[in-house]
């Protein structure tokens, strides 16, 4: 049988931890940024993990990570 193919989008939006999470970025801090509050700002930076219910899809989507 074939090598299953991974979603590139999926793959460059989010990588596998060593505890077998997903972490992922926050969305809406790429642009109309002059509304949101410079605290909204801050806690967008960085990575987050991902829900749980999101796990499913994701893991569907990148067969071998």
């Amino acid at each position: 049988m074939p090598k299953m193919k991974s979603n590139r989008g999926a793959a460059k939006r989010f990588s596998r931890t060593g505890s077998g999470k997903y972490k992922c970025s926050h969305s809406h801090l790429r642009h109309i940024l002059t509304k949101k509050t410079t605290k909204r700002k801050r806690q967008l930076r960085g990575t987050t993990t991902l829900a749980a219910v999101d796990v499913p899809a994701v893991r569907r989507m990148l067969p071998y990570s």
